[in-house]
């Protein structure tokens, strides 16, 4: 059978010379403990601060142009504590998203001395990473921008600047989950606001001038639907790969399943935390995924 060249690859990765514990340097010392975890990349630096500017431009639309103006004060406060809890709880995921470390392995391990203190047994395997030097998990895949193996790495997202993996993908869902949520709720509210406006007169619709109200509203649309559209996308993908247990990386390369298949209610628990509750929704809620062996072999 013709092995594919992703195959062929990991095959190579299973011959005991490939390892060359020799070549490796020991791995530096770790950091203190609570270290925040950021990734020094120009794209996903600017890429993070856009998305907080288009959040920030949303709430001044939202607040300056439709809510505070308006005559209606229930309407108003309603919409105006929704809007912001919401855009709170987004903004709240994507710094979690970005500050969290997605679940790297230690970087340089693959030192003789370390793999000897494994203590495998004859017929266990490990696999070594050549680019960081590192004895790689199973469903461990290396990436190029955080320069790190990810522990079941879904993708490098530059919106959050950083990989989802093992330890953030909840806050990555949570994210995108909240950011379409306020795209359809300022959607929602431009509407109301056009056909208010159509009604009554322009100049008592904002404390902007008519053409800037006009544009400041079709600006905010354009980027509601847009956003909309592309994070129910990735809201969908992330909640159907959490549900069949396989990632982004591994539909790709299609990689065979050598891990135990569990139910998607488990699959949720295991990177929403045990057991459910409301914490699934607040990203200041770090989930409970349970003791598990860092390092897997293949027997």
């Amino acid at each position: 059978m013709m092995l594919l060249p992703t195959h062929h690859f990991r095959d190579i990765e299973r011959k005991p010379e490939y390892l060359q514990p020799e070549k490796c340097v020991p791995p530096p010392h770790p950091g203190p403990v609570g270290t925040m975890w950021f990734i020094r990349d120009g794209c996903g630096i600017a890429c993070a601060i856009v998305t907080w500017f288009l959040v920030l431009y949303a709430e001044f639309v939202v607040l300056f142009v439709m809510l505070i103006p308006s005559r209606d004060y229930v309407y108003s406060v309603i919409n105006g504590i929704v809007f912001n809890l919401l855009a709170f709880l987004a903004l709240a995921s994507h710094c979690r998203a970005m500050l969290t470390d997605p679940g790297a392995v230690p970087k340089g391990n693959a030192t003789k001395e370390f793999i000897e203190s494994l203590q495998l047994k004859p017929g266990q395997v490990v696999y070594k990473c050549p680019k960081c030097c590192s004895i790689k998990p199973d469903r461990a895949h290396h990436c190029s921008v955080c320069k790190r193996c990810i522990r079941k790495m879904d993708h490098h997202c530059p919106w959050v600047n950083n990989c989802v993996g093992e330890n953030n993908q909840k806050y990555f869902v949570l994210f995108t989950m909240y950011i379409a949520l306020i795209s359809l709720h300022a959607l929602i509210m431009v509407g109301f606001h056009f056909l208010h406006c159509f009604e009554e007169d322009w100049t008592k619709c904002s404390s902007f001038s008519p053409p800037t109200t006009v544009i400041l509203l079709i600006l905010l649309c354009f980027e509601g639907l847009l956003f909309l559209i592309f994070t129910s996308v990735m809201f969908g993908t992330q909640v159907h790969s959490i549900c069949t247990d396989e990632t982004g990386i591994e539909q790709l390369k299609k990689e065979e399943r050598r891990w135990a298949k569990k139910t998607k209610w488990m699959n949720m628990k295991a990177v929403f935390g045990h057991p459910f509750s409301l914490g699934w929704a607040s990203p200041f809620a770090t989930p409970d995924q349970g003791k598990a062996d860092p390092y897997q072999y293949v027997v």
